[in-house]
């Protein structure tokens, strides 16, 4: 009897041994990770063939406004390098200015021209404001950035119920204004955009203390320094698209939405109203007037002011 139980004790160590090794070669069969060769590791982490960042060769006749760029002083060209990178390859900023360009530029373009100001200066309100009605933390304002001093300085209306620096046209007229009085003051279309960045109280001050009187040898604070030349870059790359990489049909662009003008001389108590009996609501009405800054119009004065109403079929019938 003792035998037998001696028998059963080891045949049942045997047991739970085998099942022990059994259990610590499964782990350690689940735990192995699949065999992959350094070849297939190199190959999946290689994306150059999908994806390629390269330098980026400047045109030779880089100009701004038809003055050319000093191209043979290495410190400019670093600069002029910096901006080409940061805007090539900031892609989905870059695409956007492109379409948003398509819908402004044709309301900007003649304005420019008509004023004798060089086109260049289109990519000026692309640089200010990447052509939205933004507000900078100092209170300038619309496409091209205007303070409310220099605004009403120019006649625009500015108050709690109107505020003309949202208007693009005129906006880009006393763009126009402001752009020629300092051309005039300094003599070149550079100083004249840096003026305009950083104020010609600045630009006399550094021209001042520096002794010269060209924007490239002036030493400027960093914004005002990098402005032509950012403007330079987006210049180049908004007109030529495809050699920056980019692949843009008419089709993806942003197209201004045709409009007839409606003239009003009294006030508007209910622009929600008003905007229905024209078939579109309230929001539609400011996003084609956004000078209107409140829902309702003053015009205490009887002045006469034109606004922009969609055509018909553009837009669903408001409710």
């Amino acid at each position: 009897m003792k035998l037998i139980k001696n028998i059963l004790m080891v045949l049942g160590i045997v047991f739970v041994f085998s099942t022990l090794i059994f259990a610590v070669q499964q782990d350690d069969d689940f735990s192995q990770e699949p065999q992959v060769s350094s070849e297939n590791i190199e190959s999946d982490k290689n994306v150059s063939t999908a994806y390629k960042i390269s330098a980026i060769d400047i045109p030779e006749d880089l100009n701004f406004a038809g003055e050319s760029v000093p191209q043979e002083d290495p410190e400019i060209m670093e600069r002029v390098d910096r901006e080409f990178l940061v805007n090539t390859y900031w892609q989905s900023n870059a695409l956007l200015l492109m379409k948003r360009a398509h819908k402004y530029f044709p309301v900007i373009e003649p304005i420019l021209a008509k004023n004798g100001i060089p086109d260049d200066f289109k990519y000026l309100a692309v640089a200010e404001s990447g052509l939205q009605n933004v507000v900078s933390h100092a209170g300038a304002t619309g496409f091209w950035q205007i303070m409310k001093a220099t605004g009403k300085e120019y006649s625009l209306e500015i108050n709690a119920n109107v505020d003309e620096r949202y208007h693009l046209e005129k906006s880009t007229e006393v763009a126009c204004q402001y752009l020629k009085k300092y051309k005039e003051k300094f003599g070149s279309w550079t100083l004249a955009a840096a003026a305009y960045n950083a104020g010609p109280g600045a630009i006399d001050k550094y021209m001042g203390i520096q002794q010269v009187n060209d924007y490239y040898d002036l030493l400027l604070g960093q914004e005002t320094g990098r402005y032509v030349f950012r403007i330079m870059a987006i210049k180049e790359i908004l007109s030529n698209p495809e050699k920056y990489g980019f692949e843009i049909s008419k089709e993806d662009m942003y197209n201004a939405i045709p409009t007839f003008n409606v003239e009003i001389d009294q006030p508007v108590t209910n622009f929600a109203d008003f905007a229905q009996e024209y078939e579109i609501n309230y929001k539609i009405l400011k996003r084609h007037n956004p000078w209107l800054r409140e829902p309702h119009l003053n015009n205490d004065s009887g002045k006469k002011y034109t606004l922009e109403i969609p055509n018909k079929g553009y837009y669903k019938p408001s409710k």
